[in-house]
């Protein structure tokens, strides 16, 4: 069905995930846009994304979830619990997250390549959109505003676009945000963590002795100051590695580190790091040869509106919060799935736009803020295991009920809810 043209354009900041996801959305509800990328192509690095029930959700509301689906391994999202053991001694078994409805749910609903989460998730999407809309190599410096009231995009080599309506979907380097928020009331700042990253064939590992299973679940290994995420990828042909190390003594947001925020590190360095970790740990670390060493950044305090005059942010652009929770890429695209059902209603015109920025504004900053704070204190409970006699069973306290308010909220019928206050009528599925 062909949507009524809208009375307004939009111009998207940033070509990733949300920014394609959300001019999909807009596109079949009638609006013009346009998708301004600072890449020469759709890239990213990454061996996978784990997604939540809640970012499925949004996906399927959108309309997508069968197209990305069909670039996966699976025709079905895995939802896979996971299983924390402790990282020292002998690796003993700390908590396996029930299947009920407060488990963590790791959906990991591509995982062809290892890189291929985003090449997936695009190569699925880019058929639902006019390839003449997207628009590379235009990288963003700066957003003013013209006589007409509406909002001109400046970019490198002096290009300038006029829309009605921008949305920054520009990452957690966001050139965006800086027009929605221009005292600078939140900053990027550094939590003095250290991620060491690399992908390994399962194969390499249990030649090299491991014994812990890498391929059932999705691990956590937890310790004090520091721990370890592996989980498959391509169908179990890779593990993903992703470690976590955190100097606690020095106040977040004190040291600057220059960039660029990922850098390749020793192995040494590395395994300095963990020593004293278990024989799986330390064995599994020690097939690393190269990896790669990423400075972890989030925005504090949280922004307090993602909204100025008609300038909207999403994604990391707005909350650009720690992994601990695997719930960034899921908060994106909520952001994405309210937004586009916002302004796709039939009734939303260019005279109405500020009430429905507004809204948009009143149900995403309470939530996301929220998962921003979430995530934070995830990390603490991962990295605040000792091994001591207690700290299995206080470790095991912390982490029940930490999922359920990310992966289980009905956004759809929040976003009803809205709707029927904003256009009256009856509370419609969306």
């Amino acid at each position: 069905m062909t949507s009524i043209p809208k009375d307004f354009k939009v111009a998207i900041v940033g070509g990733g995930m949300c920014g394609l996801l959300c001019a999909v959305g807009l596109a079949r509800s009638g609006i013009q846009v346009d998708v301004f990328e600072s890449a020469q192509k759709f890239e990213e690095i990454g061996a996978g994304v784990g997604l939540g029930p809640n970012a499925v959700r949004a996906l399927d509301g959108l309309g997508v979830l069968e197209a990305v689906l069909r670039h996966a391994d699976s025709p079905t999202p895995n939802q896979l619990p996971f299983r924390f053991l402790a990282g020292v001694g002998k690796h003993e078994h700390v908590y396996l997250a029930s299947t009920g409805k407060s488990a963590p749910l790791f959906s990991v609903v591509t995982q062809q390549h290892s890189r291929l989460f985003r090449p997936a998730f695009l190569q699925a999407l880019e058929p639902l959109i006019d390839p003449s809309v997207i628009h590379f190599r235009k990288r963003c410096v700066s957003i003013s505003d013209s006589n007409s009231g509406t909002h001109l995009l400046h970019f490198e080599g002096g290009l300038v676009h006029e829309a009605d309506l921008i949305i920054g979907a520009d990452g957690i380097r966001s050139v965006i945000r800086s027009f929605v928020d221009p005292e600078k009331s939140s900053r990027v700042v550094y939590v003095n963590s250290i991620s060491y990253r690399s992908l390994l064939p399962p194969q390499l590992l249990d030649h090299a002795g491991v014994k812990t299973d890498l391929t059932t679940h999705p691990l956590c290994w937890v310790g004090e100051d520091k721990h370890l995420i592996t989980y498959p990828v391509q169908a179990n042909k890779m593990i993903n590695i992703v470690t976590c190390s955190t100097n606690s003594q020095v106040p977040v947001g004190s040291v600057t580190v220059p960039l660029p925020w990922s850098r390749p590190a020793s192995q040494d360095e590395m395994l300095e790091v963990y020593s004293g970790w278990g024989d799986d740990a330390t064995t599994l670390l020690k097939q690393i040869k190269n990896p790669s060493k990423w400075f972890l950044h989030y925005l504090h305090p949280p922004l307090k509106s993602y909204v100025r005059r008609k300038v909207v942010l999403v994604g990391d652009a707005a909350h650009a919060m720690l992994p601990h929770l695997a719930a960034g890429v899921g908060q994106g695209f909520e952001d994405v799935f309210v937004l586009c059902k916002l302004l796709g209603h039939p009734q939303t015109n260019a005279a109405n736009l500020d009430v429905i920025l507004e809204a948009y504004n009143n149900i995403r900053v309470p939530r996301a803020n929220m998962i921003i704070q979430r995530s934070f204190d995830m990390g603490k409970i991962y990295q605040g295991y000792r091994d001591t006699e207690d700290s299995t069973p206080e470790t095991q306290r912390r982490l029940m009920g930490m999922w359920e308010p990310v992966w289980h909220h009905d956004l759809a019928r929040e976003v009803a809810s809205v709707v029927k206050d904003i256009y009256g009528g009856q509370e419609s599925s969306l």
